[in-house]
């Protein structure tokens, strides 16, 4: 039981700890990056099962959080009202070629960045995008002024 109960409070931190990490972060992930997730994801490891390496241990943890991942996504399919807490809610960077400075603030990306990626959907200017909208997947959606 003791397994069970320290995979659910790890699951519950790093689930946190990626809401708090913000959707900008997460979707552009450099080489130091990874090197870092694969060390965290050690160090939860060894959280989880401290010194226990049986099999047993194993497919209870597995176990665990792989129920744990289904039930916060059936959670997120049927409850609508717990959709922005597990998924977060689109967020609209420029209206109408105005950036939003306090969104793009909020989820730390610079108008560099974002002019960068408008750039790679073929928009020579932020004052060409009627619409950009960061997705809760992480990706930014442009919708183009109409000529």
């Amino acid at each position: 039981m003791d397994l069970v109960v320290r995979a659910v409070v790890i699951f519950l931190l790093v689930f946190v700890l990626t809401r708090a990490l913000g959707r900008r972060e997460l979707s552009s992930l450099e080489p130091f990056d990874i090197i870092l997730l694969v060390v965290i994801g050690d160090l939860v490891q060894q959280g989880i099962t401290q010194s226990d390496d049986s099999v047993t241990g194993t497919l209870i943890v597995l176990s665990t959080i792989g129920l744990m991942t289904v039930g916060v996504s059936y959670a997120n399919f049927r409850v609508r009202r717990l959709r922005p807490l597990l998924e977060g809610e689109p967020l609209v960077l420029v209206d109408d070629g105005r950036v939003i400075d306090h969104h793009l603030a909020r989820e730390r990306i610079t108008t560099d960045d974002l002019a960068a990626q408008a750039r790679l959907q073929n928009l020579a200017s932020l004052d060409d995008v009627r619409w950009a909208v960061l997705e809760t997947n992480g990706q930014i959606s442009f919708i183009p002024k109409k000529s």
